[in-house]
């Protein structure tokens, strides 16, 4: 995919993916004290840092966190919901050209955002920017979407309406995981998060996707037609479930 559309993608969903996308479960941060030894005076790089869902659990843990996005919209949705942490700073950035100091960070992370990015370039620009025995971090939620009817449902739903989303489903995404560490060795440890939504927040859910036709593109409304019967036909309580499998990728690069 062209680096502008992929940076571009989000511009107009960033009130729907701040309000509707599932945020990380907290045993992550703790896996990484864990595995990698991760202290509150670590320097961070959260590379598409997007609105900042991720970025805030590190900012909780004490950390400085540099956000890299290329994206004006998220950008400035990021500035907006980290603004309490001094130790926040918002950077104009790319995976492939962040614009930080040589060894200047002690991790680089980034979640739901690797698949974008250049491979071969945004590797040596992480291994420009960590210091010696620095850590490279790359999380993906993954919707589980054979785990009950209404998420085998909601699939076929994005395998009808998306535009795109059979070129970028959770198995291309987490593919070329081993292309960011190779030649190093690199850990995985899985984890669970799940969101419960009344129909509105599932229609957002739905529309903060990239692949979600929006409003006046000719599949838009049939979409939603769909979306409403799924919700009648498997709600409990005027509710449904969407379970994630947060996928955590850690391993020592620079």
């Amino acid at each position: 995919m062209p680096a502008s559309n992929a940076t571009t993608r989000f511009s107009d969903r960033v009130e729907k993916y701040v309000r509707y996308r599932p945020g990380y479960p907290v045993d992550a941060v703790a896996c990484l004290k864990s595995e990698c030894h991760l202290r509150p005076d670590h320097v961070m790089a959260d590379i598409a840092s997007g609105t900042g869902i991720w970025t805030r659990l590190l900012l909780e843990n004490g950390n400085r966190v540099f956000g890299v996005e290329p994206n004006a919209e998220m950008r400035k949705a990021g500035e907006q919901g980290l603004a309490k942490f001094p130790k926040f700073s918002s950077v104009e950035g790319t995976a492939e050209a962040t614009g930080l100091a040589d060894a200047s960070v002690d991790f680089v992370t980034s979640a739901q955002a690797a698949h974008w990015f250049d491979r071969v370039r945004s590797r040596a620009e992480f291994v420009r920017i960590l210091k010696p025995g620095g850590w490279l971090v790359l999380l993906w939620n993954e919707r589980q979407t054979d785990s009950t009817p209404f998420l085998r449902a909601y699939e076929e739903l994005l395998k009808t309406y998306g535009t795109d989303y059979a070129e970028i489903r959770h198995e291309h995404t987490t593919a070329s995981v081993n292309e960011f560490f190779d030649p190093a060795p690199f850990q995985e440890r899985d984890f669970q998060v799940q969101q419960d939504f009344d129909y509105g927040g599932i229609e957002g859910r739905l529309l903060s996707s990239s692949y979600a036709p929006g409003p006046g593109h000719p599949r838009h409304e049939s979409m939603l037609k769909d979306l409403q019967r799924m919700f009648k036909e498997h709600q409990q309580h005027d509710r449904v479930q969407v379970m994630y499998r947060t996928r955590v990728f850690f391993g020592q690069i620079a």
